[in-house]
Order: structure tokens, then C-alpha cells, then sequence
């Protein structure tokens, strides 16, 4: 009994001597149960106070209709304790959060969580609308495929524990997500999904053979009662592929249909069960046609092609679960400045901790390296497969793993702060949101089904006329052959796959829309600084003009660049070197430079113009001033240039030309001046740029060649390039710290090899090109079998293997980028 017959069933009147059932939980009332609950204005029997207890904080919460929506019993936990939070107030402990919240926003928190005893979609909705009522709570999203939840909420107004026992108030659990736990729900899918389908296939192979002497025996060969003989051995057979291996499609059906909508399931549980009853009914009979080898058929068939699905969506989203899991779960953390070390849970290190790595173990966070030098394996996250030379103050990221010499590390970034979290995250953000052409996709698809229904209503009214014994046949047929499971399969297989491919290159894609996106890119517009070159700037030339020596403009640098996220910064400090000069009342002014107060003095430092515009004097930029170079001054005028030099990048020219020979215009836009952007565009070979632009200048520029139609992808360092990142169609910012935290861009780079930008384009061109194929090959096929079907051309047995097929081509062929 399911949904609202199952209210109404409970509400009713108990007939004389029936056992009486618990309204919440459906169990039979023990013996002197006095329990009850008031649910839509009448007193319901509960079996125990856990349940009454349960029913009423449903109640409370205004979500009472829940018990309309249900299609399965809940199943609560009998003793629940007198203090639940008493239980879930560990999860409000700050080194517990750190492993699985975020801060997207200041006092705002968020956590990926897992949902146990979730059993149909009104189990989702109640869960929500629970969660979302709570004071605090920003946003709530539960996944029902995944069982899993991100869950926002104000920490100054409500705390994680909160949550949770709000959750476990009515009949469920929650708690946060664990790769592990996750990977033991995959497998029991797996397990449930081959036992189904083994089920299936055995029944088909029996079935068949009692079918095979109906098909080829001549006439007066088989007699009557052998024939009854094979039809009751084959409807014991085909019990169980229904009951067992094709209760999925029942289920799902059912609750689309609750749901008010049309699923993929809809037609195929109608297919099954008009066959598998009418075979049923001719069987007692003793006369009439009989289906039990197509019902087998198209049910193996179908969860082959699902299973193969399965395991296609599970090895794509492996990649995100093994990012989850890099990091170690212990650590050695250093004791003072002795040798010694102690073994600690690595979710307790916090920044400032120094701990011990030693060869082949995994770095278990963000830090520095204080002592020692090695060989850094960063493949996990870069795709890069040689090692990295790291020494004494250089940074390495949690999850690379030591390949070379014990080295001593001083933790900066822990937990969610750490670069891996931050990359796990932004995976999680893609694989939930859905690319365009699904969204198409799904919409074309419920209305698709509506007219396969209408097909299969017309097709039975014409052969009830013409020829009814065939009636049946063909409208088993027309549900089968047409069911959209391959237009559903089309554009979330191959999403899924080019996401993780991208990701396997060190290129990951933040939202669902990007790979489509960069497909369409017609124009590259690059940033010169961090992008087409290294970034790494050094200071050539110090050239003081008033009173000040090189020392003390390099201090005075050193000071108002301490802070800076800019390359041009990181070079000043890093030459002005730890000193006592200080700077106070600092102000970044993006594409400009920055101003601040050192030893009483107002200073600016960068561009030559707003460096003497704090004087506010005239200046003028004479023929051979270097572009490379930035200018301090004060309120009397200008007081140093201070030179600095940049490498192009050794593969930016082969990415020029490559994405030139594929037909893509490529331009140059930056800040510096001239002469630096015109003698690095003639290094790469780019015809079209500007230099001295301001960050509303870049976001113009693209604005305008949107205006001509342009799809725009922008490549930036995803500091001073935020604007014009957010203007493009499509964004790729370098794989820097700072680039990840802002999560603006649509691709962060992590590898920082410029050739994989081209590899990334070829990658998601062929993704494009799947999904097209894909989605003509489904709207093809269901072009040609439809007629085929309703015309009697097509068998059930043929039906299911042909829709069986399709999905099959639709999932195989979805692979191929990860080929590429």
C-alpha cells in the first residue's frame, strides 16, 4: 500500500480483531500501548513514545503533510536519548568543523552531510522543509540519488548540532560526509545492482528455453499440456525477474507518478507489468499469447545497460572521492626544536604546528618547508607526473607526497583552508550543477514520454479495431522500443566524464555549464602578468631621484608591498627582505598600484601616474622609460624606479598557435606598459593587444566583442582580473592560492602549463561533439523504432533489445573524452 491510500488506510477505522499498526512507523501496537499523537486534527496510535515523540516534532515543524507525501514507513530509533544534542555537540568543536565546513561567507558555514534512512522523494522533501524552517539557516540542498546534503547556515544564530538533532527529531540521521562511508554506499549499489541483474539473466536463460519449443515446433507438435506445462514453469521463472530484479522501475515509477510527473520509468513499468499480467492472465486461462521470455529479456537487458551506467558515473566521480581521501590521517608533529615527534590525528594540526614528512608520505596540509629540501610528487592535483624540487622556504600543498628527503614543514593551511579541500569543493559545485542541454534534455524528455503514451493509447485503439489478438503485442512494444532512457543518458554520462578527464589534466571545472562554454570559446583574451609569463619578477635596477639610497627605497617597497597578492608585490618584498620600516593605512588600488603611511609619509608605489599624482604634479613619460617598472612617491613627487623583469613562459607561444591553427582569435589585454606588452606579444606571437588597462578597461573590451557576437574565454591570474573574469562566457584563472579562494573563475588551472589550456579546448570540443551525437543518435532511433512498433513490425523481445542498445551506444560512446 503506498502514498495517500496509506493515510487513509491508517485513519480508517480498524476492523473488529485486526491488529492495530503504529501510524508513524506501521509496526503492529504491542499490548496495552496507550501512546498516541495528534496528526491533521485527529489522535493517531503509536507504538512507543519514540515514535509519539517523532510524530509530534513533525507536527511542531508544520510538516505534517509529510504523512500524505510518504510512500514507505518511517523507521525510527526506538530509545532515543533524553539529550540528543548531548550526542552531536562534538560537531560544534572548531578541529572537528575543520575537516568538512567552509566559510563562504563571513559568519555563514557550510557542510556536505550524509543522510541516513531516506526512502523516497517525501522523505527529501520533509527533511528540507524541516531544516529550512530552523532559525539561521540560509539554504538547504539534499541530493536523493546520493543521500547527501550541503546544508548553509549563520553560526551566530543557530550551530551544526542544531541541525542534526533537528534531523534526527524526525526519524532520520545525519552526519557529516565521510569518502569511506560513501564508497561502502557505492558498493552496496553495485552489489544490489548485479544481484538484480543476475536474478534477471538467469531467469531470462530459463525462460527461453521453455519458450523455444513454441517457436519452432510445427503444428500438432507440441501438445496442449506440455504447452501449459512450460507456461506455468515459465510464469514461476519471470516471478521473481518482476517482483525482484524490475522492482526499481515499479518504484521509480511510482513515485514519479506521486510526484505528479512523467520519468523514464513510467513507460517501462507499464511495459513490464501490462506484459508480464496479460501473460498471467492467458496462462490461467489456458488460452492467448504469453510474453514471459520478452519480460525477462527487456528486463536483463535494461539492467545491463543500467548497470554499465552505474559503474561509467561511479569511475567519474572516483577522482573527486580520491581528493577526499589523499590527505593522511596522521600526522608527525614536531616537539620544540628537538628531533622528536609524536603521532597526531591530522585534523588536530593547526597553523604554525611543524611536522616531520618523511619519503613517501603525504604532506597532511598546506605549509612551508623549514628544514630540509626534496623532490615534490603534486600529480593528485597538477596532472603533472615528474617531481617538483622544493627547498627551505618554498611551499607544498596537503595531499602531494614526499618523494626525496625527510623534510620539516610549518603548517599554514588546515582543513577546508587547504588547497585540496578548496579543489574538492569546487569539483563538488560542478558535479551538482547540470550543463544546459541536460536541463534540455530532462524537458524534452517528460515530453517525450507523454507521447509515448499518447502513441501507445492510439496504437491500441487501431489494432483493438484491426487486429486484437496483436493489440497487446504492439502496445508492449511501443512503451519498450521508445522509453528515453538514452536522450536522458546523453548529457549527464558525457559531463561527467569530461569533468573528471579535465580534472585527471590539473584543470577543474567549477560549475556545470564550463565545459559547454569552452567548447563555443571563439576569442582568448590573455593577461600578460602571472599568465603569459611566470610571475616570478625580480628586481633588476633601483634608480633613486631624490633623497633616499637604494636601501631605503627597497624598505620603503618591502613595507607597502608586505601584504600584496600581485607578483610585482611578492618581487618588492622579497628584495627589501624582513626589516624594521613599517607601513600603516594601507590601500590597494587594483591596476594602479598601492598608498600607504611609512615613518609619517604618505607613499605611493606603482604606475608612474598614480605615483606623482599624490604630488600632483605634471610629469611626462619619456621614449625610453621602462615599462617593467614601478615608481615610488610621495607628496613632494616622484622619489625611485625601481626596475623589475619578467620570462615569458617557454610554452606560450606553441599555446598561441594552436589555438590560432584551430581557428580562435587570440589578444592580449594588461596593465603594464607598452613597451613590455608589445615585446611579449611578439614573443608569442599574439597581433592583437593593449597595454596600460585598468581592470573596468579589460571588462569593457570584452564587453564590446561580446557585442559582436563573440564567446569570450578569459585567462587570468584571478587577482587584479576578477572583473573581466566574471564579464567572459568562460574564465580560467592560473593555479594560484588566490585564484582557488575566489571560486569566480570557471576553470582554475592548477597546473600551470599553458599547453593545457589547448588540450583542455580539444577535450571539451569532443565532449560537445558526444553530446550531439549522442542526442541525435537517440532522437534517430526513436524516429525510426516508433513507426516500426506501431505498426507490428517489432516483437516485445525486439523492442527491449533494441531500447536496451541505444542506452548501451549512448553510455559507451559518452567515454570517449576520457580517451582523449
Amino acid at each position: 500500500m503506498q502514498g495517500a491510500g496509506l493515510l487513509s488506510a491508517l485513519a480508517a477505522p480498524a476492523p473488529s480483531g485486526a491488529a492495530l499498526r503504529c501510524f508513524h512507523c506501521g509496526e503492529a501496537l504491542p499490548a496495552g500501548a496507550r501512546y498516541e499523537a495528534v496528526v491533521r486534527g485527529a489522535a493517531r496510535p503509536m507504538c512507543c513514545a519514540g515514535c509519539a515523540a517523532v510524530a509530534e516534532a513533525i507536527v511542531q515543524a508544520g510538516c505534517e503533510s509529510y504523512y500524505e507525501r510518504r510512500s514507505e514507513f518511517a523507521q525510527p530509533g526506538r530509545d532515543a536519548p533524553a539529550d540528543p544534542l548531548a550526542r552531536l555537540r562534538v560537531y560544534d568543536r572548531e578541529e572537528i568543523q575543520r575537516a568538512f565546513v567552509s566559510a563562504p561567507a563571513p559568519h555563514e558555514r557550510e557542510a556536505a552531510l550524509i543522510l541516513e534512512g531516506i526512502r523516497c522523494p517525501a522523505c527529501v522533501w520533509l527533511n528540507e522543509t524541516r531544516l529550512a524552517r530552523l532559525d539561521g539557516v540560509v539554504a538547504v540542498d539534499i541530493n536523493y540519488g546520493s543521500r547527501r546534503a550541503r546544508v548553509r547556515w549563520d553560526e551566530r544564530r543557530t550551530r551544526l548540532s542544531d541541525l542534526l538533532a533537528a534531523v534526527e527529531a524526525i526519524g532520520y540521521r545525519a552526519y557529516p560526509y565521510d569518502p569511506a562511508a560513501m564508497e561502502q554506499s557505492r558498493r552496496r549499489e553495485r552489489r544490489d545492482a548485479l544481484l538484480r541483474l543476475a536474478v534477471a539473466a538467469l531467469g531470462m536463460m530459463q525462460v527461453m528455453m521453455y519458450a523455444f519449443p513454441a517457436y519452432v515446433a510445427g503444428a500438432a507438435e507440441l501438445q496442449p499440456a506440455d504447452a501449459r506445462l512450460l507456461q506455468w514453469a515459465s510464469l514461476l521463472l519471470t516471478l521473481p525477474v518482476v517482483t525482484f530484479s524490475a522492482w526499481p522501475f515499479f518504484r521509480g515509477a511510482w513515485s514519479d507518478l506521486r510526484a505528479r510527473r512523467l520519468g523514464m520509468d513510467v513507460p517501462v513499468a507499464l511495459g513490464i507489468g501490462t506484459a508480464f499480467l496479460a501473460s498471467v492472465a492467458a496462462t490461467w486461462r489456458g488460452r492467448g499469447d504469453v510474453y514471459f521470455d520478452s519480460v525477462t529479456m527487456f528486463v536483463c537487458l535494461l539492467l545491463g545497460a543500467r548497470y554499465l551506467e552505474l559503474r561509467a558515473r561511479q569511475r567519474a566521480a572516483e577522482h573527486l572521492e580520491f581528493l577526499a581521501r589523499a590527505l593522511p590521517a596522521t600526522a608527525e608533529r614536531c616537539s620544540g626544536t628537538d628531533e622528536q615527534t609524536e603521532a597526531v590525528p591530522a585534523a588536530s594540526l593547526q597553523a604554525g604546528d611543524e611536522v616531520l614528512v618523511r619519503p613517501g608520505a603525504v604532506f597532511p596540509a598546506d605549509g612551508r618547508i623549514v628544514r630540509g629540501s626534496t623532490e615534490v610528487d603534486e600529480s593528485l592535483l597538477t596532472g603533472e607526473s615528474l617531481p617538483c624540487r622544493r627547498t627551505e622556504g618554498e611551499a607544498v600543498v596537503g595531499g602531494a607526497v614526499n618523494r626525496g628527503n625527510p623534510v620539516r614543514v610549518c603548517i599554514e593551511r588546515v582543513g577546508g583552508q587547504t588547497l585540496l579541500s578548496g579543489i574538492a569543493r569546487l569539483m563538488q559545485r560542478a558535479a551538482a550543477d547540470r550543463p544546459r542541454l541536460q536541463q534540455l534534455a530532462d524537458r524534452t524528455a517528460a515530453g517525450f514520454i507523454a507521447f509515448i503514451l499518447l502513441a501507445a493509447a492510439v496504437a491500441c485503439a487501431w489494432w483493438l479495431v484491426v487486429d486484437p489478438s496483436r493489440m497487446l503485442a504492439v502496445v508492449v512494444s511501443v512503451l519498450v522500443v521508445t522509453c528515453p532512457c538514452a536522450l536522458s543518458l546523453a548529457v549527464p554520462m558525457v559531463a561527467a566524464v569530461a569533468q573528471a578527464a579535465l580534472a585527471r589534466r590539473g584543470i577543474i571545472a567549477t560549475n556545470g555549464q564550463a565545459v559547454d562554454a569552452l567548447a563555443r570559446a571563439t576569442h582568448f583574451v590573455f593577461d600578460k602578468t602571472g599568465t603569459l609569463t611566470e610571475g616570478r619578477l625580480r628586481v633588476t635596477a633601483v634608480e633613486p631621484l631624490r633623497d633616499l639610497d637604494r636601501a631605503r627605497v627597497l624598505a620603503f617597497a618591502g613595507a607597502l608591498e608586505i601584504a600584496s597578492e600581485h607578483p610585482i608585490g611578492h618581487a618588492l618584498a622579497a628584495a627589501a627582505g624582513p626589516g624594521p620600516v613599517r607601513a600603516s593605512a594601507l590601500r590597494n588600488h587594483p591596476g594602479l598600484g598601492v598608498e600607504g603611511v611609512v615613518e609619517g609619509r604618505r607613499l605611493r608605489l606603482g604606475r608612474r601616474d598614480f605615483a606623482a599624482e599624490l604630488s600632483r604634479t605634471a610629469f611626462i613619460t619619456a621614449a625610453g622609460d621602462p615599462d617593467t617598472a614601478a615608481w615610488l612617491g610621495d607628496e613632494s613627487g616622484l622619489l625611485a624606479r625601481i626596475e623589475l623583469q619578467d620570462a615569458v613562459r617557454p610554452d606560450a607561444a606553441a599555446l598561441v598557435a594552436e589555438l590560432r591553427r584551430r581557428g580562435r582569435a587570440v589578444l592580449l589585454l594588461s596593465g603594464d606598459g607598452e613597451a613590455a606588452v608589445r615585446a611579449v606579444a611578439a614573443q608569442t606571437g599574439i597581433a592583437c593587444w593593449r597595454a596600460r588597462m585598468r581592470p573596468e578597461q579589460k571588462q569593457a573590451a570584452v564587453r564590446d566583442l561580446q557585442a559582436q557576437g563573440a564567446v569570450v574565454a578569459m585567462v587570468g591570474d584571478g587577482v587584479n582580473d576578477a572583473p573581466v573574469l566574471a564579464q567572459a562566457q568562460v574564465s580560467i584563472a592560473m593555479g594560484s592560492g588566490a585564484a582557488l579562494a575566489q571560486g569566480a573563475a570557471d576553470f582554475v588551472l592548477l597546473s600551470s602549463r599553458l599547453p593545457d589550456i589547448a588540450r583542455g579546448l580539444r577535450l571539451a570540443r569532443k565532449a560537445r561533439r558526444v553530446v550531439r551525437e549522442n542526442l541525435a543518435w537517440a532522437f534517430a532511433y526513436n524516429v525510426v523504432a516508433l513507426p516500426l512498433a506501431m505498426g507490428g513490425w517489432l516483437t516485445p523481445w525486439m523492442a527491449g533489445a533494441g531500447m536496451s542498445a541505444s542506452s548501451l551506444l549512448v553510455v559507451l560512446n559518452a567515454l570517449r573524452p576520457a580517451r582523449d
